[in-house]
């Protein structure tokens, strides 16, 4: 058994999806410093040997002679640095800065979202737990009313079919254990699953008995909402998109860029590496680049970039009317079950008290079997309501947590 809060905690640091949000937040921190490197210029160095020989045709002498030449060594240095690229770099440093945003407000989105999946998924085992308690107190009732009938019919105040009646309750009892023990086993298994365990994990029984309801202020979790880990993530993309096709624009602009070199050779007879002397020469360039005509290439790219942007917008407005819409759903569900929680526990209380009474006046012989079965079908399904509503009550909690 584990508590809910450590659940929850080894879900966010073991599910796939977490590992990817941290993978991606890596990487886009990485995609920064690329794109600050870029505002810098490349350092490049070489060093090379070579030697060639072979054979050639003396065209005055007439035969074949060989030829060998010394070793050629060659050393340089060069730097490159681009001067201005229309400010394509600049935006894509913006662009890169937003991806980052992005992929912190998907790691935290990650993180709820897998806290709902952990929540949910302790919310059924509780609830199985409690059917399954449940179905071990109908197991006793149907065995109280088995012995009962039993007695009556021996002392002929009742049918056989009374009996019968009973054996049929007592087995449908059973089966609900049964199917409880399986969803609480199911359970288990998925919350093992998503905790990342290698040994089998069960919600704590300490959580059932822990169940309150509590206040909430709507006013508050709207403008929580409106802040949101989805809606975060969609305004970073909707930044990098909007970064993007500014930089697409930039292939209008000219380009001017500055390149230094600074190389040596010597030739020598023998095979040496750094030793004697060499002839150095320095060159320095700057060049101008424009394109006229590419094809509409430049077009196509901004148009792309143009609709990316467009798409980021209205997922933007998109996200941010789904927050207000499963905020407003699940607090309306929140509600309900609050009322329902109420409105079952009564239920439950009524029906253990009719289905006393019934079993005193089936053992009086004041009431048939129907009617005492009609009280125990009644109480059990005022059971399961209430664990149904309970269950609601905790889901719907998660999602508010979530939005």
């Amino acid at each position: 058994p584990i508590s809910l809060a450590e659940a929850v905690t080894l879900a966010q640091r073991n599910m796939p999806a977490a590992v990817q949000a941290r993978g991606q937040l890596r990487t886009t921190s990485s995609a920064v410093r690329s794109a600050y490197g870029a505002f810098l210029p490349s350092l490049s160095s070489s060093l090379g040997q070579s030697k060639q020989g072979g054979q050639r045709f003396d065209p005055l002498r007439g035969p074949v002679s060989g030829a060998v030449q010394p070793w050629q060594y060659s050393t340089g240095l060069s730097s490159n640095l681009e001067l201005w690229d229309g400010l394509r770099r600049w935006n894509d440093l913006n662009a890169r800065r937003a991806d980052v945003d992005a992929a912190e407000a998907n790691e935290v989105s990650q993180k709820f979202s897998i806290a709902l999946q952990v929540k949910r998924e302790y919310a059924n085992i509780l609830a199985a737990r409690e059917l399954e308690a449940a179905a071990r107190a109908q197991i006793e009732q149907a065995q109280a009313q088995l012995r009962t009938s039993v007695a009556r019919v021996q002392a002929g105040a009742a049918t056989v079919s009374d009996s019968l009646r009973s054996v049929i309750t007592l087995g449908n009892a059973r089966l609900a254990l049964l199917t409880a023990k399986n969803s609480l086993r199911v359970g288990s298994a998925t919350l093992t699953r998503l905790v990342g365990t290698p040994f089998l994990v069960t919600a704590n029984p300490a959580d059932t008995s822990g169940f309150a309801v509590t206040a909430i202020d709507s006013n508050a979790l709207a403008s929580l909402a409106r802040q949101g880990p989805a809606v975060r993530q969609a305004e970073m993309q909707y930044s990098a998109s909007h970064a993007a096709a500014r930089a697409s624009k930039s292939s209008y602009s000219p380009t001017v860029s500055l390149s230094y070199s600074y190389s040596g050779n010597r030739q020598d007879s023998s095979y040496k590496v750094n030793f004697g002397p060499y002839a150095f020469g320095r060159s320095l360039n700057v060049r101008v680049n424009f394109p006229l005509f590419n094809n509409f290439s430049r077009e196509d790219q901004v148009l792309r970039a143009r609709v990316a942007e467009d798409n980021a917008a209205a997922q933007l407005r998109d996200a941010r009317l789904l927050a207000q819409q499963n905020l407003v759903q699940q607090i309306g569900t929140l509600r309900t079950a609050e009322e329902r929680i109420l409105i079952q526990q009564a239920s439950v209380a009524a029906a253990q008290e009719d289905l006393r009474v019934q079993q005193q006046r089936y053992s009086l012989g004041a009431s048939t079997l129907l009617d005492l079965l009609t009280s125990q079908s009644q109480l059990n399904q005022a059971r399961a309501a209430l664990i149904q509503a309970r269950q609601d009550y905790r889901i719907a909690r998660a999602q508010i947590e979530a939005v």
